[in-house]
């Protein structure tokens, strides 16, 4: 979804859900939704402590999308609270009016909280996202988590140093969840069918540590790799998996590169659900792959430096759609992805949690009817 656009003509909205027919995604009720996903909670460090800058500190900063209808004179914000401790800070994030079938992205904390407000507490800390109305006379909670605050000594090694500490939320829960999506064509107005007559095919997934270069993705369907594409000999159009999603950076670590969390995004060019622009499918490459045309079970392979590191599984109809699992639905995820379980193979990763997502799955809302092979 998008955000809405002041001054703009609001067209008709038409969108897929899960691979099927254009339709309101879920959590699409009278009533705002937050997109799960898209809630992204960090540690943002001070270099100072109640005026002391021999010791660091910490507040938190958060990002999150919220589905539609915000009405006039709402205002989004976010309280944290320690346990034993009780409130902590709370702060307003900028809230946009935003119509039923859009939705408006925000992001705040970090330096808008006040220095004084750091803290050196490490370990659980619960929060909640909540919308007030002045004009319409209301405040309710839309989202509500808990999330893993943890520190690693900063690489400094000044006589002074000692307690500078860099701080970091824990994002293990996140590796064994991916996701896999449509997306339209951007180029056509909301309510155009154009939008959706090609649509892209894309995965997304986590890894974790500081990672050079990227992997390579291929997809199987009937034990075969499918959907490759060569031209006078080699192979062209191989999937793109250079795009971050999201990313949670530790930086000025010792050791570095351990406490970075990285959520890529691979797209299929050469592979689509389907193809209803009324041409022949064919080029100087030859035809395209399409679901459509080749519905069943599937699987998702993720080499990195010549290792499999990844494997997620999946399946379409015979309309190409992406057959849905329930999950994304049970756990009202508020977007149009489906939520598929990924394998994580091999050490690429460094240690981690790997029974993080039984309890710590959407920042303390562990998924219904989900299980890691």
């Amino acid at each position: 979804m998008r955000s809405q656009s002041m001054g703009k003509f609001v067209f008709v909205f038409m969108f897929l859900s899960c691979g099927t027919n254009p339709a309101p995604a879920q959590g699409q009720e009278a009533q705002p939704t937050i997109a799960k996903d898209s809630v992204q909670v960090t540690a943002f460090t001070f270099s100072v402590y109640r005026k002391n800058y021999d010791v660091w500190s910490w507040v938190p900063k958060i990002a999150y999308r919220v589905n539609g209808p915000i009405a006039s004179g709402s205002q989004l914000y976010v309280e944290f609270t320690l346990p034993g401790s009780g409130p902590w800070v709370k702060f307003d994030c900028k809230t946009e009016e935003t119509q039923k079938g859009f939705s408006s992205k925000t992001e705040c904390g970090a330096r808008e909280i006040p220095e004084d407000k750091g803290i050196t507490y490490i370990g659980p800390v619960n929060f909640s996202i909540r919308m007030r109305n002045e004009l319409a006379g209301g405040d309710q909670t839309l989202f509500t988590g808990k999330m893993k605050v943890a520190k690693v000594h900063s690489n400094e090694e000044a006589p002074n140093a000692a307690n500078h500490f860099v701080y970091y939320v824990d994002h293990d829960w996140n590796l064994p969840i991916g996701y896999v999506f449509y997306e339209p064509e951007d180029q056509w107005d909301r309510d155009d069918p154009r939008r959706w007559a090609v649509p892209k095919f894309s995965v997304a997934f986590w890894v974790r540590g500081d990672w050079s270069g990227f992997a390579e993705a291929h997809l199987f369907h009937g034990g075969k790799e499918v959907g490759k594409v060569y031209y006078e000999g080699k192979e062209i159009g191989t999937p793109s998996c250079g795009g971050k999603e999201v990313q949670h950076y530790t930086s000025g670590t010792t050791p570095a590169g351990q406490f970075i969390w990285t959520r890529w995004k691979c797209t299929f060019s050469s592979v689509l659900p389907w193809d209803k622009t009324g041409s022949k499918n064919q080029s100087i490459f030859g035809p395209p792959y399409l679901f459509n045309q080749n519905p069943g079970d599937y699987e998702i392979k993720v080499i990195y430096q010549g290792h499999l590191i990844r494997s997620l599984k999946f399946a379409v109809d015979a309309e190409g759609k992406l057959v849905d699992n329930g999950i994304a639905t049970a756990n009202k995820l508020g977007t149009d992805r489906i939520i598929v379980p990924v394998q994580v193979i091999g050490d690429q990763d460094g240690p981690w949690d790997r029974m993080a997502w039984k309890s710590d799955a959407f920042y303390g809302n562990p998924l219904k009817g989900f299980s890691v092979p």
